[in-house]
């Protein structure tokens, strides 16, 4: 569930490199993206979290009381707590990466006659 939910995050971060090579990935990753931003923005608990701690209990193991990106991604590139101006900057840096992606892929297919 782990790698699922790093999986999905790593989509939602860089998902748009692979609409550059499949432009038709883009039904997938912009609602995910979308998703993405929302949940950093929001403050909101993705439902994969609940999910995961749900598991965790299940084995015998302990849930974590905080989201996935704070208890696992955040010790890796952090070493402070996530905070709400943070989640505000992750939810800007996936939001203006992916509108980078896709202006210049929509640009690109403006000038092919592709759009």
């Amino acid at each position: 569930m782990v790698l699922l939910h790093l999986g999905f995050v790593a989509f939602v971060v860089a998902g748009g490199l692979l609409v550059l090579k499949w432009p038709r990935m883009a039904w997938l990753h912009a609602p995910a993206a979308i998703w993405g931003a929302i949940i950093e923005f929001t403050g909101w608990i993705c439902p994969l979290t609940p999910l995961e701690q749900f598991l965790r209990i299940r084995a015998g193991r302990s849930a974590y009381d905080t989201d996935f990106i704070a208890h696992y991604i955040l010790p890796l590139l952090y070493p402070a707590h996530l905070t709400r101006d943070l989640q505000l900057i992750l939810g800007m840096v996936v939001l203006s990466v992916n509108l980078v992606l896709y202006g210049w892929l929509w640009r690109r297919n403006m000038v092919s006659g592709r759009a």
